[in-house]
C-alpha cells in the first residue's frame, strides 16, 4: 500500500520536480559517503553540518568549504569527493542515462523529459545522443588533464602516486568547476608556475563554456577533415555563448588589473600581474580555484568579482549563476529598447520574445535571491557587507571563492548558502518551475489596460 502510494505520488510530479527529488537523494547519498569513518583522517572529527555543507558544495560543484579538505578527509574521502564532483558536474540525469544505457534499459518519454530538464535543453530530439557525447567529451578532457598535470607534478611531489593523485583530483575539480583543492591553499603554491595555471584555466573554460559548445566544436573540427562537408554551421547559442564568455574574461581581466594596479599589483612584474588578473577573471566564471588570497584585493575589486560570479558560467555547463546567455540577452534587450526598437537581432537571427522574457525574469529573480540572502545573513553575522555579498554571490554562482569567512558562519547562514548553491546549480528557471501549476486554465483572456511605468 505504501509502495503504491509512493509510486502514485512520483507519477504526479512534473519532470522538474522529479529532478529536485533526484538531486535531494544525491545529496543524501553524498552525505552518507562523506560521513563514513573511512572517509576521514584519524585525527579528524568534523561536525555533521560541515559534512552536509561539503556534500552540497561538491554536488553543486561550488567549492565553498567550512573545513580544510586534506586535514579532514582521507585519500578515500577525497576520492569519494571526486566522484561526487563528477556527478554534480555532468548532472545527475546524465550519469543516470549512462547507467541506463549500460544495463540496456530503454529510455522512454518520461526519462527523456527528465534529461531535458536536467540539461536545460528545449527539445527531445537527440537528447540521449547529446548525453553520451557530453560524457565522452568531459571524460576525454579530464583524462588528458590528469595525464598532463600528473606528469608535470612529478617535479613538485616526492612520489609518483602523490603527483598523479594531485593531477587526478585537480583535473576533475577544474573541469567540473568544483573549486576544491587538496593542497590546502588552492593554486597559490603555483602562483609563479604559468603552465599549471594555463592548464587549469583551459579545464575551467571547458567546464564552464557549455557542453553543447564543446560538442559543436568537436563536430566542426571533424567536418574540416572532410573537404566535401561544407554544410556545418555554428548555432546561435554557440555564437552568443562563446562571444559573451570570452568578452567577460577579457573585460574581467582588464578591470581586475586596473582596480588593483596601485595596490596588490603595484610591486608585481607585468607577467605576474597579467596572469593573476587573467586567472581571477577566468575562475569567476565558476572555477573557484585561485592563485592569490582574494582578501588582499581592494574592496572595489571584490565587489566587481562578486558581479562576475553573479553572472557565472554558460547554460548546460558545470557553471552556476544567471548564466552568460541570460546576461547577454538582458543587456541586449535594454540596449535595443533604449534605441526605440522592439526586436533583438543577433548574427542575422531574431531572438524570441519568450527568451528575452526568461532572461529578464532570471536576472530579476537572481538579484532578489542574492540581495535577500545578503540581508538575511548580515542580520545574524558580524562580518561587513562586502564579505557577505562575496560569499553569497560565490555560492549562487557555484564559484567557491571566499574572503575567509565560510568556516566562521553560523549553522543558519550555512543553510542559506547551501540553498543558494543548490539553486545556482540547477538554475533559476528550473527552480521556479517547481511551483508551476499543472492545471489547465480556461481558454479566455481579460481586457488589457495600460499601466504607467517609470
Amino acid at each position: 500500500m505504501l509502495k503504491r502510494s509512493f509510486v502514485r505520488w512520483v507519477n504526479q510530479l512534473s519532470p522538474v520536480q522529479l529532478i529536485f527529488v533526484f538531486y535531494f537523494i544525491a545529496v543524501l547519498f553524498a552525505t552518507a559517503l562523506l560521513v563514513l569513518p573511512v572517509a576521514h583522517q584519524d585525527s579528524a572529527d568534523p561536525a555533521f553540518i560541515d559534512i552536509v555543507f561539503t556534500a552540497v558544495s561538491a554536488l553543486s560543484v561550488t567549492g565553498l568549504s567550512t573545513v580544510t579538505l586534506p586535514e579532514v578527509f582521507s585519500t578515500t574521502g577525497i576520492t569519494m569527493l571526486a566522484v561526487i564532483l563528477q556527478l554534480g558536474g555532468v548532472g545527475v540525469m546524465a550519469v543516470g542515462t549512462f547507467i541506463w544505457v549500460i544495463i540496456g534499459k530503454k529510455i522512454g518519454i518520461r526519462e527523456r523529459r527528465l534529461i531535458v530538464a536536467d540539461q536545460n535543453q528545449t527539445t527531445f530530439s537527440g537528447i540521449v545522443q547529446l548525453v553520451k557525447e557530453i560524457l565522452l567529451v568531459i571524460v576525454v578532457i579530464e583524462f588528458i588533464g590528469f595525464l598532463i598535470l600528473g606528469t608535470y607534478f612529478l617535479q613538485y611531489f616526492p612520489t609518483v602516486k602523490e603527483a598523479y593523485f594531485q593531477g587526478f583530483f585537480g583535473a576533475i575539480s577544474a573541469t567540473t568547476n568544483g573549486g576544491f583543492d587538496i593542497t590546502g591553499q588552492s593554486l597559490i603554491p603555483f602562483k609563479h608556475d604559468y603552465f599549471v595555471q594555463f592548464i587549469n584555466m583551459l579545464l575551467i573554460v571547458f567546464g564552464a563554456i557549455g557542453y553543447p559548445v564543446l560538442i559543436e566544436l568537436k563536430a566542426f573540427l571533424f567536418s574540416r577533415r572532410d573537404p566535401s562537408d561544407k554544410s556545418f554551421k555554428f548555432t546561435l547559442f554557440t555564437k552568443v555563448t562563446s562571444l559573451t564568455f570570452l568578452a567577460l574574461v577579457f573585460i574581467g581581466t582588464v578591470i581586475i588589473l586596473l582596480l588593483d594596479s596601485k595596490d596588490f599589483f603595484a610591486d608585481k612584474s607585468w607577467h605576474e600581474t597579467f596572469f593573476y588578473a587573467l586567472f581571477q577573471s577566468v575562475t569567476t566564471r565558476s572555477g573557484g580555484l585561485s592563485t592569490l588570497d582574494v582578501s588582499q584585493l581592494t574592496e572595489p575589486n571584490q565587489l566587481f568579482m562578486s558581479a562576475l560570479m553573479f553572472i557565472g558560467g554558460s547554460p548546460s555547463s558545470a557553471g552556476g549563476g544567471i548564466r552568460t546567455t541570460t546576461f547577454a540577452l538582458a543587456m541586449l534587450f535594454i540596449f535595443t529598447y533604449a534605441r526605440g526598437k522592439s526586436r533583438v537581432r543577433l548574427f542575422n537571427r531574431e531572438v524570441y520574445n519568450d527568451d528575452l522574457m526568461k532572461a529578464v525574469t532570471v536576472m530579476l529573480m537572481a538579484f532578489i535571491f542574492v540581495l535577500g540572502s545578503t540581508i538575511i545573513i548580515s542580520i545574524v553575522e558580524p562580518f561587513d557587507l562586502t564579505k557577505i555579498l562575496f560569499e553569497v554571490t560565490s555560492a549562487f554562482g557555484t564559484v567557491g571563492l571566499s574572503l575567509g569567512i565560510t568556516g566562521k558562519l553560523t549553522m543558519f547562514s550555512k543553510i542559506v548558502l547551501m540553498i543558494l548553491m543548490f539553486i545556482g546549480r540547477v538554475g533559476i528557471l528550473t527552480f521556479l518551475l517547481i511551483f508551476k501549476d499543472n492545471k489547465t486554465t480556461g481558454n479566455y483572456r481579460y481586457p488589457k489596460e495600460k499601466i504607467i511605468i517609470g
